[in-house]
């Protein structure tokens, strides 16, 4: 069985001790450097060449996003993962377009933190599951890709829930959440949790956002002709 080498730059010690101890006891896992960040950690990579490099985010002595332009150029072969408790869009965007091939959220389980290596190991690409199968996931992969489509196209692509999409009617009326919960015969506290998701699959910000998207729209439209209003 080849070994996946993991090279771990990350500057708390305890984390970095940590993870290599989680690590070590996997048989296809193994830790070939954890260099700290006043260490020549490019010199490293050269060195080692490791199939994957677990980088924090948020490195306290380094620039983290210009750590992975040189550790991309200091070993191509090298895949990287960035680790950080809650990465912004804009984080994820710019990292992606560096060269970083998969995200780690810091409260992720075991399972999900290996999985991220192996399947980064093997080629893939892991988003942080937060935006997975969001407007933005498809953003990220349109621009590195060079994917074919505007993102306006990509924003129709989206798929929406019933319920979502009854909802993004009813904001495009001008209507409150308390308003479109009595409508709708939900709760209000239901009515800001699918707000809130529609905000985060078409990568929006603001309620007028979403009324601009639902106006200007035409598969939305279209879509929205299909339902009823009251439709679960």
């Amino acid at each position: 069985m080849k070994k996946i080498r993991l090279l771990i730059v990350e500057d708390n010690r305890l984390l970095r001790e940590g993870i290599t101890s989680m690590v070590s006891e996997h048989d296809d896992i193994r830790v070939v450097a954890t260099p700290g960040t006043n260490e020549n950690i490019l010199e490293k990579i050269r060195s080692f060449k490791p199939d994957v490099m677990l980088l924090d985010l948020g490195l306290r002595s380094r620039n983290s996003l210009q750590l992975v332009k040189s550790a991309k150029n200091s070993s191509p072969v090298t895949k990287v993962v960035v680790m950080d408790l809650i990465p912004t869009q804009e984080d994820v965007y710019e990292f992606v377009r560096a060269g970083v091939a998969g995200f780690i959220l810091k409260d992720a389980t075991v399972d999900d933190f290996l999985r991220t290596i192996r399947s980064v190991a093997q080629g893939g690409k892991v988003l942080p599951q937060p935006l997975t199968g969001s407007l933005f996931s498809q953003i990220v992969e349109h621009a590195v890709n060079g994917a074919r489509g505007t993102p306006a196209k990509l924003m129709d692509s989206v798929r929406m829930t019933k319920r979502e999409r009854q909802v993004i009617e009813l904001i495009s009326d001008g209507m409150t959440n308390k308003e479109i919960a009595q409508k709708l015969h939900l709760s209000t506290y239901t009515v800001k949790s699918h707000v809130h998701n529609i905000l985060e699959k078409l990568a929006l910000h603001t309620r007028v956002q979403i009324a601009n998207y639902a106006h200007t729209s035409e598969n939305f439209q279209e879509l929205a002709n299909t339902i009823s209003r009251l439709e679960e």
